[in-house]
């Protein structure tokens, strides 16, 4: 019984460890003082919608599952006619031992850019680039 009760103590250190914050932050860089829309949502919360003023950001930090399957897809809109989308996976784990770090977008006239945040346990990081252009 004792072993068991130092392995359920290791295990619940190792899940503790792993279920850390992660996020997501949007940014509006677009120009001409366009508003940026932008709707999230997850297997169990949904952000949104919301209205970005230029050179102002939304970010939302959560807790990530266990099993290392959390994702969030958004959709982004330009105003002021809203003509210009993407619809897009803006965060997703790469396994268990990814913790995710901090997924930076920016909205921008030619396209949707990201940054990859986060300390040594983030799979794949990236700097900045562009990810997404605008679909008309």
């Amino acid at each position: 019984m004792k072993f068991f009760l130092v392995f359920l103590f290791v295990f619940s250190l190792c899940m503790l460890g792993h279920v850390s914050g992660a996020g997501i932050r949007i940014s509006n860089e677009l120009k001409f003082k366009k508003l940026l829309w932008i709707r999230c949502y997850s297997k169990d919360d949904v952000i949104g919608p919301k209205t970005i003023p230029i050179g102002d950001q939304f970010e939302n930090i959560f807790n990530l599952n266990i099993w290392g399957t959390t994702r969030f897809m958004c959709t982004l809109k330009q105003g002021p006619n809203y003509r210009h989308y993407q619809n897009f996976t803006a965060f997703k784990l790469f396994g268990v031992k990814d913790q995710g770090g901090i997924w930076d977008w920016r909205a921008r006239e030619d396209g949707i850019y990201l940054k990859k945040e986060g300390g040594s346990h983030i799979k794949n990081p990236v700097d900045m680039h562009k990810e997404y252009d605008w679909i008309n």
